[in-house]
């Protein structure tokens, strides 16, 4: 029986870290080779990691909330299987390794300072130095013959922390990331407009469905809102389906789940898959198939405050269309002035691939089917 350490495996896409959402296994457990171990939040989608092998589960070494590196310490475990390192991902050391690590090959040693010269960094660590800003030549390494891990750098970094200030969340890190991409490429423009629903609102009324069929009313009505554009290639793709990205606030940040060709839905099933997504976004179980393909998005921010918006477009889409919350109007109908229910809209284009033409009959078919009783 040897102890064997598993490091958090490269994900794909380029990602650099996870955070630890929950853990499915304790110390003492016996796994099997595949079980869910941990489940991991990379880029607002939660991933799943199986054990690469059956035995005893000796270590969890990283607490539930932790954001740790792609190849840093995951879980030991305990096991009598012959164990091939080529096929651990998470393994970043430069040269293969004569043996798998054990426990006892990885107690703590006393900080080492580092001699001058070439500074002895794990990739994990030299990252999120570029990250931090942090010269290397000023951090303790802590690792063996004197590595700086992931774990120096983060501890110098907490350190230097001001008062008051807290790093952000996967989630809120994938948000900052993905709002700073559409502020640097897309071309921004915005109309509004009021829809009367004085016919149909109140009650029970599902305000986000109808405003989802409206979305997909409006698509047949103007299809090039329901579209990519590639900056590269000056290119547009017109799509046919329309896979709507819904907004969702939740308490660690925005998730925008996709809800999958709406116009070939009717008012049930919509509902039906809008309420799994939102539950799966603030449970924070989102999968990364759950969040991608989005042709066009809507944000139903009414029911937290505020009328209109300039929203943002996450690239390669060109359009999001924006709800409020609805308002008491006075209007001038057959016997003079008489109250209406407004919901108000807002809808941002990218300017690039969209005419003010286009947008402009866009949020009139919104408006037309919204208006329409039931």
């Amino acid at each position: 029986m040897a102890v064997i350490q598993f490091n958090l495996p490269d994900l794909g896409e380029g990602l650099t870290e996870a955070e630890i959402v929950e853990w499915h296994v304790s110390p003492g457990d016996r796994v099997v080779s595949g079980q869910p171990l941990v489940s991991v939040e990379t880029d607002k989608a939660v991933v799943e990691i199986p054990s690469p092998w059956s035995g005893t589960v000796k270590a969890l070494n990283a607490e539930t909330g932790a954001q740790i590196a792609v190849g840093a310490p995951l879980v030991d475990l305990e096991t009598d299987q012959r164990v091939d390192q080529g096929q651990i991902v998470g393994d970043l050391g430069g040269s293969k390794p004569k043996g798998p690590e054990t426990a006892e090959s990885r107690e703590v040693k006393a900080p080492v300072r580092k001699a001058t010269g070439h500074i002895k960094a794990a990739p994990a660590a030299r990252a999120l130095a570029r990250e931090k800003g942090i010269d290397l030549e000023t951090v303790t390494g802590t690792g063996p013959d004197g590595t700086i891990t992931r774990g120096d750098v983060e501890a110098l970094t907490e350190t230097e922390m001001r008062s008051g200030w807290e790093p952000f969340s996967s989630s809120r890190k994938a948000m900052a990331r993905n709002m700073a991409e559409a502020g640097a490429h897309v071309v921004p423009a915005t109309v509004q407009d009021w829809a009367d629903v004085s016919s149909w609102i109140g009650g029970q009324a599902d305000v986000l469905v109808r405003l989802i069929r409206a979305m997909a009313a409006a698509v047949l009505a103007e299809p090039a809102l329901n579209a990519w554009f590639d900056q590269d290639t000056m290119a547009r793709m017109l799509h046919e389906k329309v896979n709507l990205g819904i907004a969702v606030d939740t308490e660690t940040g925005l998730y925008v789940p996709v809800l999958k060709n709406v116009g070939a839905q009717n008012p049930q099933q919509i509902r039906a898959e809008l309420d799994r997504l939102i539950a799966a976004a603030r449970a924070q179980r989102l999968g990364r198939q759950d969040q991608l393909g989005a042709t066009v998005s809507l944000s139903d921010f009414g029911p937290l405050g505020g009328a209109f918006a300039s929203l943002v477009i996450r690239p390669p889409q060109v359009a999001i269309l924006g709800a409020g919350r609805v308002s008491k109007k006075v209007a001038w109908g057959e016997n003079g002035p008489e109250p209406r229910s407004c919901l108000p809209l807002s809808l941002t284009f990218d300017h690039r691939a969209v005419t003010g033409g286009e947008a402009a009959r866009f949020l009139n078919a919104v408006l037309h089917d919204l208006e329409q009783p039931g």
